[in-house]
């Protein structure tokens, strides 16, 4: 698929393993709620946000941050069920945060969200279509096509973000990862924590 093209949102029940990581959206927002403020780092696209965007990032490029998923094991049980798993974490958008139409550089995947904290006023667009989020019912869409998320309430939106591979899309395939996003990556995994 050429990048930038494509239907935006896809209807989540065409992937078999969404009523399954629906069905365990609670015990994932326990876990997220369990996690203390200071363990989410600013996501570092920072042209993208206003300051107000920060992550808690659980597997990346399709292997285990070790010391993170220690502390989410029903978050990570879900996660394990998930063909072509390649990134996964918890996504926190602050109050009154907006993150800029962008769009994503991995050709490869969809993006899922898990709503698991959604105050009134937080929405999600791709291309020309609008949705607000819904605690426990996922979205997913092209991460390529342009898209922005708002969060216009006085209380932080949580989500479970993650990336699979798209259908007919072997694991050999290689995006291009930004050179700040490979840093990133870098300092999760610190000196070989990574567990496939």
């Amino acid at each position: 698929m050429e990048k930038g093209t494509g239907s935006g949102f896809l209807d989540p029940q065409e992937f078999s393993f969404v009523p399954a990581l629906e069905s365990h959206w609670a015990a994932i927002r326990a876990e997220y709620l369990a996690l203390p403020s200071d363990n989410f780092d600013p996501w570092i696209q920072g042209r993208m946000h206003d300051g107000g965007w920060s992550v808690f990032g659980l597997f990346a490029l399709g292997q285990k941050i070790q010391e993170a998923c220690a502390s989410c094991p029903n978050t990570v049980l879900a996660l394990e069920q998930i063909p072509g798993l390649s990134m996964a974490g918890f996504s926190r958008l602050g109050p009154r945060t907006h993150v800029k139409a962008h769009c994503g550089w991995a050709a490869s995947v969809y993006r899922l969200h898990l709503p698991l904290v959604v105050p009134p006023g937080c929405r999600l667009r791709v291309a020309g279509e609008s949705r607000s989020w819904e605690e426990g019912k996922c979205l997913v869409f092209d991460d390529t096509i342009e898209h922005e998320a708002r969060n216009d309430s006085d209380r932080p939106r949580g989500v479970l973000l993650l990336d699979f591979l798209r259908p007919g899309i072997s694991g050999s395939v290689s995006d291009h990862i930004p050179e700040e996003v490979q840093e990133y990556v870098k300092r999760l995994f610190g000196s070989g924590t990574a567990s496939g």
